[in-house]
């Protein structure tokens, strides 16, 4: 399967996903600004929404949306327990975080990333950030991970969201337990292989 991404961007989070699984993989990097591959190819016959990430799977199908495709290859190796099993309470907890994570989280930094946005917008944003980071940090009282102890697609999402604070000038060490979690993830293999291969170790 080969995975499109953008260095710095959200689809570090599937790529710490095949990392952790182990799964043979290629990566491509997008030039987001005009939607061309690394390969020369025009990146919108991949993804027509024009972001990444998109991962295309050995058949030729493609897949989009970050928390949608960490879930897929959660479930291709369900004993690494990187996604509860369906059905299961737990699992409805993990969309929980992941849909969180996106819609309160991800959102409100893409002003930042908006040369048009003003300043109005991103001190909004900033505020919805440190709101969101004092909820998170409460959670994590007890907890090596989100959901407990074991390490999920949704710890691999976060982890990336919350590399965008130093961007920001928003020191995470207001949130220690925030800023604990963000070290301990940082210390996986995975992580590290992830953020080597896009020139970000």
């Amino acid at each position: 399967m080969k995975l499109y991404l953008t260095p710095g961007a959200c689809s570090l989070s599937p790529h710490i996903v095949l990392e952790e699984l182990g799964i043979a993989h290629e990566i491509e990097f997008v030039n987001l600004k005009d939607k061309v591959t690394a390969s020369g190819a025009n990146y919108l016959g991949v993804n027509p929404k024009g972001y990444v990430p998109a991962l295309q799977l050995d058949d030729g199908e493609v897949l989009t949306e970050g928390p949608a495709i960490v879930q897929y290859l959660a479930d291709l190796q369900p004993e690494k327990k990187l996604a509860p099993p369906n059905g299961s309470v737990a699992r409805y907890k993990l969309q929980g975080w992941l849909n969180f994570i996106g819609t309160e989280l991800h959102k409100s930094f893409s002003p930042f990333f908006n040369p048009a946005a003003p300043h109005e917008m991103k001190a909004l944003a900033r505020a919805n950030i440190e709101r969101r980071l004092g909820y998170i940090n409460e959670q994590l009282e007890g907890r090596e991970h989100l959901l407990g102890e074991d390490f999920t697609v949704a710890d691999a999402y976060l982890f990336t969201v919350l590399g965008w604070a130093k961007g920001i000038e928003l020191d995470l060490a207001r949130w220690p337990r925030v800023a604990d979690f963000q070290a301990r993830v940082a210390a996986r293999p995975a992580v590290k292989r992830a953020l080597e291969s896009e020139g970000k170790s």
